[in-house]
């Protein structure tokens, strides 16, 4: 085969685009830390790094999810044992009232605290997070309970469950049902207390408000109850999207990340290479007509 000045010079040509693309390939890994910057520089890592991607930010959500749900929680548990210490003193103020040692007078400056026990768990029923009413099920812009200007009460509980995905298919109910603990039952029983104070009730009629106070303290103890074994729960996957999150981080990074030294070493082995492809060119391409009639 015979071979041409231009056939040489075609192949030189060829060889240092080649070249080239090696130096650029090697100096964007070095630059970037990266093994590739387009997914077509090697579709499997492209391919993969999307799904370790997609697992990362999946991770990052539930973690947020997790925090919000920790917030409902632990500001629910918070209003609950202000509200369970607002039934003790009124629990305490049942028995002091029915013990038959005090006057009218005395019972009216009961009632007066029972009162004002009233307004304090029916803030303490409206409580929000985030501008939230968290005892409210889905309808979290609207309070659940009103005092009315004559001291009656209103009360409108959604029972509704607020959930949380908290990782994948694991979802976890957030909220307490207000409804079950600060109902119309509580607020009626506080208001019915108050009337009975006032009206003189003998000691027998006010007597039967410690059994009624002392259900609306266990069902207090047993939403807590429930927000602990959740708030535990919490805990767990907080550990495990830990765990997930490591992994995954750890995963894309081995398969994106460039060695750095592997990279050093290819970038200076090619440039080795570079100049003497740059310099076998310029002999190949150096000569004229007059160089072949020497």
């Amino acid at each position: 085969m015979r071979i041409t000045q231009s056939m040489m010079s075609n192949s030189m040509l060829r060889n240092l685009s080649n070249s080239y693309s090696d130096l650029n390939k090697y100096s964007e890994q070095l630059s970037s830390g990266k093994k590739i910057t387009k997914p077509s520089d090697d579709p499997v890592v492209a391919t993969k790094g999307m799904g370790y991607r997609t697992e990362v930010r999946d991770v990052a959500q539930y973690k947020r999810n997790l925090s919000e749900a920790q917030s409902w929680i632990d500001n629910s548990d918070s209003a609950l044992s202000n509200a369970t210490s607002a039934l003790q003193r009124l629990r305490e103020l049942a028995v002091q009232a029915s013990n038959g040692t005090y006057e009218e007078g005395q019972r009216g400056n009961i009632a007066e605290e029972v009162d004002q026990l009233k307004e304090q768990l029916a803030t303490v029923a409206n409580t929000q997070v985030n501008e939230k009413y968290i005892f409210n099920g889905s309808t979290t812009n609207t309070a659940p309970v009103t005092i009315n200007d004559d001291g009656s009460t209103t009360v409108d509980f959604n029972s509704n469950a607020v959930n949380l995905t908290l990782s994948k298919g694991v979802d976890v109910k957030i909220n307490v049902d207000g409804g079950a603990v600060f109902g119309n039952k509580l607020f009626d029983d506080l208001n019915n207390f108050s009337a009975a104070l006032r009206s003189d009730g003998s000691d027998e009629d006010l007597d039967q408000y410690i059994g009624l106070i002392d259900e609306n303290i266990n069902n207090l103890v047993n939403e807590r109850a429930d927000i602990g074994a959740r708030m535990n729960r919490m805990d767990l996957v907080e550990s495990r999207l830990g765990d997930q999150e490591l992994s995954a981080t750890e995963l894309m990074s081995n398969n994106e990340d460039a060695e750095m030294e592997e990279v050093i070493m290819n970038l200076t082995s090619q440039e080795a290479v570079h100049r003497a492809a740059m310099s076998a060119g310029a002999r190949i391409i150096q000569p004229t007509l007059m160089d072949f009639l020497r």
